[in-house]
This record gives C-alpha cells, structure tokens and sequence, in this order.
C-alpha cells in the first residue's frame, strides 16, 4: 500500500512544486490473464504542482506485469511505463476522480491502480504468432507437441458414412495416356 504524501506545504505556497519517489507494492492489481505482483514494487517519479483547484500530479511510473498467454497458458513477464496525469482537488465535487484528503495529504496509489489496470492487455500473447494448445489433444503447438488430427466437422458426419460404401471411381490420371495422346 503506498504512503500518503503531505500536501501542505505546497497547498500553502500556489505555484510550488516538488517531485516525489514512489517505490511500493500495489495489492490487488490483477485480471484474469494478468497482474502485477505485490511483491514487486511500482516505481516513478511523480511531480506534484499546487494549483488553483488543489495539486496536479504526473510523472511516470513503471513495473512488471505477469501475465499467462490467452493461446497457449505459459506464464511471462513484460515491463511497463506508464505516463500518468492527474488533478486531486482541494475541494472534490461530482466529478473529480481524486481528492485531497482533509489532512491535506493525497493518496497517489488510486490514480496508480486505475493506470495500470486499464494498461493491462485483456488478452495478453506471449508471442505474437504463438500458435496456442491444441483443442483434441492440449499439446502445445509451439513445441510440437500436437502430432495432427483428422478432424471433421460434426455437421458433415453422416455423409462419412456414404464414403465408405462408394465405388472408386477412376481419375484420368489411373486411365493412362489417352488414345488422342498417343496418336500426335
């Protein structure tokens, strides 16, 4: 969870600024296919503006997301660096998405979550031509692991059984040279 940071001192002085380090782990910052680590921390350097309204925020932030391919399910790593943008109010109303808080403190770990999650793929690749698991089997294809299969569609099933009990017929190619052929 990240510390708040006093705001204070630039609430008191309109026109300061001062750049902060941010370096913690964030919990909860997951989907389904992805997620960045608690562990891991979230790091940057956020500049903090005093402003009439209250305290522009931006800077960047970056980490490591985990995540596990949507083909073939192996687990990667990928970093990220996120430019963020953000105005906490001094004085929220309806629709400001961050505040100061009433100890004159903001808390950057809200406008942090929301930039990672929406960065986070909703169906991340481990590669792009990552050709996935095999439907039958689940071997991955990516390794070979999948020796082929004959595979039929289920709506042409019944007219399976008609090749079974057809004659061969014969191709041009199983006649050999034609007469007309001979002849020249």
């Amino acid at each position: 969870m990240m510390r708040p940071i006093d705001v204070r001192d630039l609430l008191e002085h309109p026109g300061a600024s001062k750049t902060v380090r941010v370096e913690e782990g964030v919990p909860g910052l997951h989907t389904e296919l992805a997620d960045v680590r608690e562990e891991e921390p979230i790091e940057g350097d956020l500049t903090l503006e005093s402003v009439l309204d209250g305290v522009f925020v931006h800077g960047s932030i970056s980490g490591r997301f985990t995540m596990r391919c949507a083909r073939c399910l192996k687990e990667f790593e990928r970093d990220f660096d996120l430019a963020v943008q953000e105005m906490f109010a001094r004085q929220p109303g309806p629709e400001d998405d961050y505040a100061i808080d009433p100890d004159l403190s903001l808390d950057p770990e809200p406008m942090v979550r929301d930039a990672v999650v929406l960065e986070m793929p909703f169906s991340p690749l481990c590669k792009q031509d990552c050709l996935g698991l095999c439907p039958v089997c689940g071997g991955d294809r990516n390794l070979g692991e999948c020796p082929g299969h004959d595979t039929t569609d289920p709506q042409w099933s019944a007219l399976a059984g008609l090749l079974i009990d057809a004659p061969e017929v014969p191709t041009d190619e199983d006649a050999g040279p034609s007469r007309h052929h001979a002849e020249s």
